[in-house]
Parts: structure tokens; C-alpha cells; sequence
């Protein structure tokens, strides 16, 4: 290929073409437990997560809640990946050697707030939410008491979830999309030094946690036993007047090392000792390869 800037610009409609290719072909699944929220700050405060809104009867004036009591705040991050091609390589028609790269690339960028998610939510046994507590903790202040969404254990962690309220557990906040960008002008210093050309992809955002009201977890073994302690956890679930939230578990979410486990729960008809499974088709399943 004769170098010019119109067989460049070519070059890298392709190299986008097959970026596009893979980031399409993917099939993140983050977007099942995590909401997604604009952002257009370098961070967003979430004062509002104190509050879990309910109605009640009006009598007298109304009773305004002060949605300043959480300074919670997701900051966000700058992500990227970068690879140069040589010049030697575009000369030779190395673009077929460079193609499912580019397309590896694409689904990289599309696969990585799953990344982001799901990695936080492996670490909400030791990372804060709103209310100064752990994510996952056994006393969060409800009221005039403690509330617990941990069931304990030091085994592999699975997850019971509400996913069906506009707000999910996870908040995955977006600054900035994920773009395929290139540097391949003859004045650009790669080019001129190194006789490479160079393309990347980067983004701008982060994860956070919503309502750890609608998430529950647990390191104990995952059987009918466990899945009911958590079910009922979150069907428990209340404000901070007593009243209840009307949480729904919706989501069992597991790393595929508990898939057996979690189609056992949910999806025989018989336990093993030959009673009817109360619990089939009570939830759907999510085997997470993240979790891992």
C-alpha cells in the first residue's frame, strides 16, 4: 500500500469498521444489575440515595425530605487501551494481521463496564456505599436500628438482587463514550520517531452503588436454605418509619463456579429428597464470568 493520506484514512475506516464489528458482536450484561446515568460533571453527588422515596397520606402541610443527608459521589475515571502499527506493516497490506485485533479491541471497549460492575460488586464486602457502611454489611442504620444484607460465610460470594426498579443496586456513570481515536499524521511524533502508527480507544466514566436495600449476599453455601434466608432478607426490607419498601427479589447472580448450585435452586422440580422445588423459576439466573 502506498502510503497517503487518503489510503490512511481508508486503512482506519476499516480498523473502525472492525472495531464496530466487535463491539457489537458482545453481549455485556452489566446493564441487568447497573443503571445507567449520564454524567456531565467530573463527578456526580448522589444526595438523594438517603432518601428511599414513598408516598404517604397527606395530612396537615406536606413533610419535604431533605435529600442533602448522603454526600455519596462517583468520580470519573479516565480509561483506554492503545496499539501502534508499524509502518512497514501497512505498506506490506498487513491489514487482514491487524483486523481481529481491532475487532478484539471493539469488544473489549463494549465488555467493560462489566468489568467495572462486576468488580464492584465483588468488592462491596469491603467498599462503602451512602450510609458509611460496607455494601454488603450486617448493620446498616434503618431507623433506630440495624439492618443486615450480608448472610455471612468465607466461601465464594453470590448475589440475590431486585433489578426491576428504575434505580438497579449498581450505578454505572458515563462521562464520556467509548471512541476509537488514531494518530497518523506524518507530524505526529510516533510517525516521525518511530515510523509507527498508533490507535486507541478511551473512555470516560465509573461504577457506584445505589439502594443496598435491593441487594443481598452471601460466602455460605448456595442451597434452598441459603437462597430462602436471602429472599426473605430482602422481602424484609423497610424505611426508616417501619413502613415496607416492596422489594422483590428478581436476580440470582453467580460466578460460573456456583452455575450447578444455582440451577439446583432454581430450576429442578424436585429437591433431592424428592419434594417439590417452592423455589423453581423463582428467580432468573445470571452465570457471571467476571465474578470469577
Amino acid at each position: 500500500m502506498i502510503i497517503n493520506q487518503g489510503n490512511l484514512t481508508n486503512l482506519y475506516t476499516g480498523f473502525k469498521a472492525a472495531f464496530g464489528e466487535g463491539f457489537r458482536s458482545s453481549v455485556p450484561t452489566w446493564d441487568k444489575v447497573a443503571t445507567p446515568v449520564p454524567s456531565s460533571t467530573k463527578q456526580e453527588t448522589y444526595s438523594w440515595l438517603g432518601q428511599f422515596p414513598r408516598l404517604r397520606e397527606w395530612l396537615g402541610d406536606r413533610q419535604i425530605k431533605n435529600l442533602s443527608q448522603s454526600t455519596y459521589a462517583i468520580l470519573n475515571k479516565k480509561f483506554e487501551s492503545t496499539i501502534s502499527v508499524k509502518r512497514d506493516d501497512i505498506e506490506d497490506d498487513q491489514f487482514g494481521v491487524y483486523s481481529p485485533l481491532f475487532k478484539e479491541m471493539g469488544y473489549a471497549a463494549a465488555t467493560h463496564p462489566d468489568e467495572l460492575v462486576y468488580g464492584l460488586m465483588l468488592a462491596g464486602f469491603t467498599s462503602l456505599c451512602y450510609d458509611g457502611q460496607y455494601f454488603f454489611d450486617v448493620d446498616h442504620p434503618v431507623g433506630s436500628g440495624v439492618v443486615s444484607n450480608f448472610g455471612g460465610g468465607a466461601g465464594t460470594p453470590w448475589f440475590l438482587l431486585d433489578t426491576s426498579r428504575a434505580l438497579k443496586p449498581v450505578i454505572f456513570q458515563k462521562r464520556r463514550e467509548y471512541a476509537l481515536k488514531s494518530l497518523v499524521n506524518p507530524e505526529d511524533p510516533n510517525v516521525f520517531l518511530r515510523d509507527e502508527y498508533v490507535y486507541g480507544v478511551d473512555a470516560r466514566c465509573n461504577v457506584g452503588y445505589g439502594f443496598w436495600q435491593m441487594a443481598y449476599a452471601s460466602k455460605n453455601t448456595l442451597d434452598a436454605a441459603g437462597f430462602n434466608a436471602a429472599y426473605a432478607a430482602l422481602l424484609a426490607q423497610k424505611t426508616d418509619d417501619g413502613r415496607p419498601l416492596g422489594i422483590r427479589p428478581t436476580l440470582l447472580v453467580v460466578p460460573p463456579s456456583l452455575r450447578d448450585n444455582a440451577n439446583t435452586v432454581i430450576k429442578a422440580e424436585r429437591s433431592a429428597n424428592g419434594a417439590t422445588n417452592t423455589n423453581q423459576n423463582a428467580v432468573d439466573i445470571l452465570i457471571c464470568p467476571w465474578l470469577s
